[in-house]
């Protein structure tokens, strides 16, 4: 089994840098999960006025209202196949303001149809927002992902939310060959208010084996391990 994202990209995976490959190949059932550490050039919300709002909602680990420089930042990357079957990564990040610690995760599955694999972000604790995301290959080797078609999943009620009121996140990944490190950069914009999240920064990473009592379960399925569970799963799209 390859990693979700080589599945989505196909051919076009061969095409990216051989670091970001690597980052990227992370599979179910290797035995290891993925550990970057670094600092944020900038993260957070750039809108004072908005960040308040933000505040509302931090127990959903999904967005934060904090703004700063020089962060540093945690994100662990753990493959594993969802309850559903789908094979799956979720990344599990702490951003350490000076006087909070954001956490912030999503679980990115692999949508197969037919003979097309797509790729579906469920955001957050509760994973009560999903979205389509589109990855593509720069010329240059890059890999690009794009948000597109937000969903509000509440109860048994699924709101796809239109256009005037979605935001999209763009994001670019890449290896900066002359620190030798991961670099990444995403920008989350709502049409009608600009800019409502940040964060770029470069970061070390490394593959780290699961511990030994938990070794069978990850070598099998690639279960997730207890901290990294979200407070709830979704199958819909």
């Amino acid at each position: 089994m390859s990693g979700i994202y080589e599945q989505a990209l196909g051919e076009d995976f061969r095409r990216l840098q051989p670091e970001v490959q690597d980052y990227f190949s992370l599979e179910p059932g290797s035995g290891s999960y993925g550990v970057g550490n670094g600092t944020f050039d900038v993260a957070g919300c750039p809108q004072p006025w908005l960040r308040p709002l933000l505040k509302l909602s931090t127990g959903e680990e999904a967005f934060f209202p904090e703004y700063g420089t020089a962060v540093p930042f945690r994100i662990e990357n753990h493959a594993h196949l969802d309850p559903f079957g789908r094979a799956s990564l979720t990344a599990r990040r702490e951003i350490s303001f000076p006087h909070v610690t954001r956490l912030f995760q999503d679980t990115t599955s692999l949508q197969t149809t037919g003979s097309r694999n797509t790729l579906v972000d469920y955001v957050g604790k509760y994973r009560r927002l999903v979205t389509d995301l589109n990855v593509s290959v720069t010329p240059d080797g890059l890999l690009r992902g794009v948000s597109q078609r937000s969903r509000l999943l509440a109860g048994k009620v699924r709101l796809p939310l239109p256009a005037l009121l979605d935001a999209r996140a763009y994001a670019q990944q890449w290896w900066d060959r002359g620190t030798e490190r991961h670099r990444i950069q995403v920008k989350v914009i709502q049409p009608q208010l600009g800019v409502v999240l940040v964060y770029a920064g470069s970061f070390d990473y490394t593959l780290v084996p699961y511990p030994a009592h938990e070794a069978a379960a990850h070598g099998v399925l690639g279960s997730l391990p207890s901290y990294a569970q979200p407070a709830q799963w979704e199958a819909r799209v």
